[in-house]
């Protein structure tokens, strides 16, 4: 018997009385729980990103109140110490100026000047003070939204042993439908690519041809292995083209195409969710991480289609 997961999955209990599932129903098993898991495995990819990048400007912002602060200790400092030798040495001070210049005059053109300093210290110190909480403001927020994402990336931590149990499972779903036999057939069925766009397209595709038959593991974009935004991510990214790791965000990212003008290195992105992502390489055939136990292959475009795009 095969016992359910908790979180995404499917109840599968087979009960003795039943025959054991066929190859094709296995298969529509997988399929529909991976239909499932992907969304989960792209959200997190999202999640890791949004993270990082967020850290990376609090530290950034952080570097530029540093000076702030210390410029705001060091006046805050002249200020104390001018006004602790005012306070001591009040009196005394006076009657020695007195004594010194022997005109009072003198005495109180000196006052006025120290007076005049100690505004301007006041000044310069609420200057710095007012930068200070600009920043400190610009951060807040920003500070809110890092414990937001950790939060939500400690949720997502929890999912992944979730994600895991259950690749684990399909895992086990399609060695007891194959066994340990390759039933996939050949991963490269045409040339790959079809034609060689040339320039950064053609840097892509080559390198998303030669990753044929690595593994796919869910969160990785290389080198030994992939998911399906990972894959198209490494790929571009030896063209120099940046590209987040997310399906939905890439689509963002890249220029419109329509199916008839597709070439060899655009994108081809699928399901209303956006959830899943290949590279088109020609003749009608994308090169794609699909899913776990299935290794990076080509394969007809398909159905689902929601749109094309083309990086750079």
């Amino acid at each position: 018997m095969i016992a359910a997961t908790t979180g995404v999955g499917l109840l599968l209990v087979a009960a003795p009385a039943q025959a054991q599932p066929t190859v094709a129903e296995i298969e529509s098993q997988i399929d529909e729980v991976w239909a499932e898991l992907e969304p989960t495995i792209e959200r997190h990819n999202a999640v890791r990103q949004d993270l990082a990048a967020k850290k990376k400007q609090a530290d950034e912002l952080q570097k530029k109140i540093k000076p702030l602060q210390i410029q705001i200790d060091l006046a805050m400092d002249r200020v104390s110490e001018f006004a602790a030798r005012s306070y001591k040495g009040g009196s005394p001070s006076v009657f020695n100026a007195i004594l010194t210049n022997g005109k009072p005059t003198h005495l109180a053109d000196q006052l006025e000047l120290l007076d005049q300093f100690a505004r301007r210290q006041a000044r310069d110190v609420q200057a710095v003070v007012d930068l200070k909480n600009e920043y400190a403001a610009k951060k807040a927020p920003l500070d809110d939204l890092i414990i937001e994402l950790t939060s939500t990336e400690a949720q997502l931590a929890a999912k992944a042993k979730e994600i895991d149990a259950e690749v684990d499972r399909l895992q086990d779903l399609r060695l007891e439908a194959y066994g340990s036999t390759n039933t996939l057939g050949s991963l490269r069925p045409a040339p790959c690519p079809a034609t060689y766009p040339g320039g950064a397209a053609g840097k892509a595709v080559t390198f998303a041809c030669a990753q044929i038959g690595k593994p796919y593991v869910w969160g990785s974009a290389g080198p030994g292995s992939y998911d399906c935004s990972g894959l198209t991510l490494a790929a571009w990214g030896q063209a120099g083209v940046s590209l987040p790791h997310n399906a939905a965000r890439q689509r963002q990212v890249t220029a419109n195409v329509s199916r008839d003008q597709l070439r060899p290195g655009d994108l081809i992105f699928y399901y209303s969710g956006l959830s899943h992502v290949g590279m088109y390489v020609g003749d009608g055939w994308i090169v794609h991480a699909s899913q776990a136990g299935e290794p990076v292959q080509m394969r007809k475009i398909g159905s689902s289609v929601h749109s094309y795009g083309r990086p750079g």
